[in-house]
């Protein structure tokens, strides 16, 4: 061959590497070891640029490890299930299992025209039955260790999708998948308990040294960790109890209010018997309607509505008025908060906009604040004034003082709240990992035995468009005996988030033939921690959390030998075509398809590594790619008048 045809070399190559098994890896006690992955696609059918970019980023590092000498594990697999593989075979009439499998096929077959150096044998698949057996296996471990509960709550509603949402995956009051405005609902759901290692998630922040600091950072932030009292009011009307969390116990004599939550258990017992109580209601239910990160966003005008009740402020004896608004969430702290506009901005325009007290009790070491009105709330720390006994006092110390002496008399308590929330892993569709739980009405909800695993998912499920999962109408699933009294009892219908799948499909490759449990312990142990992990910044919050996660809780139960997953990470940026991310609608779209027909993979590879350093955006240049083909023209020229340099590699071209 003497001119560079990468149409005739390429497939060549590609094709001796598949039948000499080139890229197969075992352990070898004589190599140091070297975990390269890159975070495996959901099979939507098609390579975009995105995908080219990481992979390329993942072989080349691959293939430089290997000639250095390092055993190196660099597999790949599908991240299966998911709403997508659902709603085509609702507008295609075709099953989930049929598109999601022929996807996989084609992409394949892209990945390996791309001459990327996977080790097929560890490929992972987590629709089939032999990987999500292990998803309900371990759904099981949690729930004997305490960790997977029930229980009914607001929850994140996408009207589109029909199913539930985590916290993590609302975006700006939208849905992460189809950008529908998300709403709330009640309903019974099932979650896992993250919140028991959400002091762990953070402290261990600090052992990922080869972690982007923004990453960090932002799991620090979803975490949420702050420390301060909660504090117990009476309510005036009717004696009951009402605890706030505040990190400023300091400014307890400055309260001039309370807010609830529009959730708040104890709203519907203070409205009772309100002339205004039907209204009143009427409102809260639209304030519950909207989601919770458009409540909380820092541009949504707060909205507060007096319910007429009030309560007593353990500190000086004075009752305050109560009001139910917009901006308090159930789902953080207690779904109470005490206002102190003399110490909160937002807090201090919220009191101007419904004509509220504003009571100074932490004055400014420089300046006399008594000394003329308020024109907005002094946050920096001071001398306490107008809070009795505590007068005289830096505001510093008066935090444990305060806190104390509620303590002392049963009012209050330090304490440490995290913002993190236990996450919800319901869903109601089909096509995910079914919950392997059987509800009977004698014995109540138990697990499904182990012996019995999988519980399969059936084939001819109705997609009715209810708002329940196609499960709940599908007779010969949901109908079920009791594992305890052998009763007649049913299935639970809800499968579980995806990202359930993707939490520890990283192990599941160290050992992924294993039949006897998710993983051989020896096998991870060799493996384990991945070391260069590769893959959008986009997961920050959902898929690193969740997967750092059950590392920890696999350690605890003697599974694991780490307690971090990934011990370096790489975010890669993003592909850009004219100034603007790659898409159909701008109709700026280049395919990997496109490049090998005209260029060759080795092209495009090319061109991806050098036209940006791999953390930084690409922006795609045509001529770039056309100056990478012939630099390839004139390398392959070059051997070609030179070959007599290196016989043995010419004989092989």
């Amino acid at each position: 061959m003497n001119e560079y045809n990468p149409k005739e070399l390429e497939p060549k190559w590609q094709r001796y590497w598949r039948e000499q098994n080139f890229h197969r890896t075992d352990k070898d006690p004589h190599k140091q070891k070297y975990y390269v992955l890159e975070m495996f696609p959901y099979p939507s059918g098609k390579l975009h640029m995105g995908h080219m970019r990481v992979y390329s980023i993942g072989d080349v590092l691959t293939r430089f490890l290997r000639m250095r000498g390092y055993n190196v594990l660099h597999p790949m697999g599908w991240d299966a299930f998911g709403l997508p593989a659902e709603n085509a075979a609702n507008e295609r009439g075709v099953d989930p299992g049929e598109w999601t499998y022929a996807n996989i096929a084609a992409m394949k077959a892209q990945q390996e025209a791309l001459g990327l150096s996977y080790d097929w044998e560890r490929e992972v698949t987590t629709c089939s039955p032999e990987y999500y057996r292990w998803n309900q296996w371990l759904f099981l471990l949690f729930y004997k260790k305490g960790l997977a509960y029930k229980k009914k709550a607001p929850v994140n509603w996408c009207p589109s999708c029909q199913t539930v949402l985590a916290n993590e995956q609302v975006v700006n009051g939208e849905c992460w998948r189809c950008s529908s405005t998300v709403g709330l609902r009640e309903l019974e759901q099932w979650f896992l308990k993250i919140t028991a290692y959400a002091q762990q998630l953070l402290d261990d922040l600090k052992l990922l040294e080869g972690w982007p600091q923004r990453v960090r950072v932002m799991q620090e932030n979803w975490i949420g960790r702050s420390e301060g009292t909660d504090i117990v009011f009476t309510i005036q009307e009717t004696g009951d109890d009402l605890t706030v969390f505040t990190t400023r116990p300091d400014t307890l004599f400055g309260i001039t209010y309370m807010v609830l939550a529009p959730e708040h258990p104890l709203l519907p017992k203070l409205l009772a018997g309100n002339p205004e109580e039907a209204e009143i209601l009427r409102r809260v239910q639209e304030m519950c309607r909207e989601s919770e990160i458009n409540r909380a966003a820092a541009d949504t005008d707060k909205v507060g509505i007096f319910t007429g009740a009030h309560a007593v402020n353990p500190a000086n004896g004075e009752a305050v008025p109560i009001l139910v608004g917009n901006y308090v969430l159930m789902s953080y702290g207690t779904g109470a908060v005490m206002g102190v506009p003399a110490h909160d901005q937002r807090d201090y325009l919220f009191a101007r906009a419904y004509n509220l007290p504003v009571r100074l009790v932490v004055n400014s070491p420089h300046t006399d604040l008594q000394s003329a009105p308020m024109v907005e709330a002094y946050e920096e720390p001071g001398v306490l004034v107008n809070s009795g006994q505590f007068d005289g006092i830096p505001s510093e110390e008066a935090i444990k003082a305060i806190t104390d002496w509620l303590a002392d008399s049963g009012r209050g308590a330090s304490r440490v709240r995290y913002r993190l929330r236990d996450w919800l892993i319901s869903r109601q569709r089909y096509w995910g990992t079914p919950i392997p739980i059987i509800n009977c009405p004698s014995c109540g909800p138990l697990p499904v035995p182990e012996d019995d695993l999988p519980v399969l998912l059936p084939t001819g499920v109705c997609f009715s468009g209810k708002q329940q999962s196609p499960l709940a109408d599908h007779a010969a699933f949901l109908q079920a005996r009791c594992p305890s009294c052998a009763g007649a009892a049913q299935r639970e219908t809800d499968t579980m988030d995806t990202f359930f799948c993707s939490s520890w499909y990283y192990v599941r490759y160290t050992d992924p033939l294993q039949d006897k449990l998710p993983f051989n312990r020896e096998e991870a142990a060799y493996w384990l921690p991945v070391d260069q992990y590769i893959g959008g910044i986009e997961h920050a919050v959902l898929h690193l959390l969740y997967s750092r996660f059950f590392t920890k809780f696999l350690f605890d139960q003697g599974m694991l030998t780490v307690r971090e997953p990934f011990q370096r990470l790489l975010a890669q940026g993003m592909v850009y075509k004219d100034g603007a991310k790659m898409s159909k609608s701008k109709g700026n779209v280049v395919t990997p398809d496109e490049i090998i027909d005209r260029y060759g993979a080795d092209t495009g590879r090319l061109f991806i590594l050098f036209a940006a350093p791999p953390e930084k955006d690409l922006d795609w240049n045509d001529q770039g790619v056309e100056g990478c083909y012939r630099f390839l023209r004139r390398v392959w020229r070059l051997f070609q008048q030179h070959g007599d340099l290196f016989p043995s590699a010419a004989g092989a071209a």
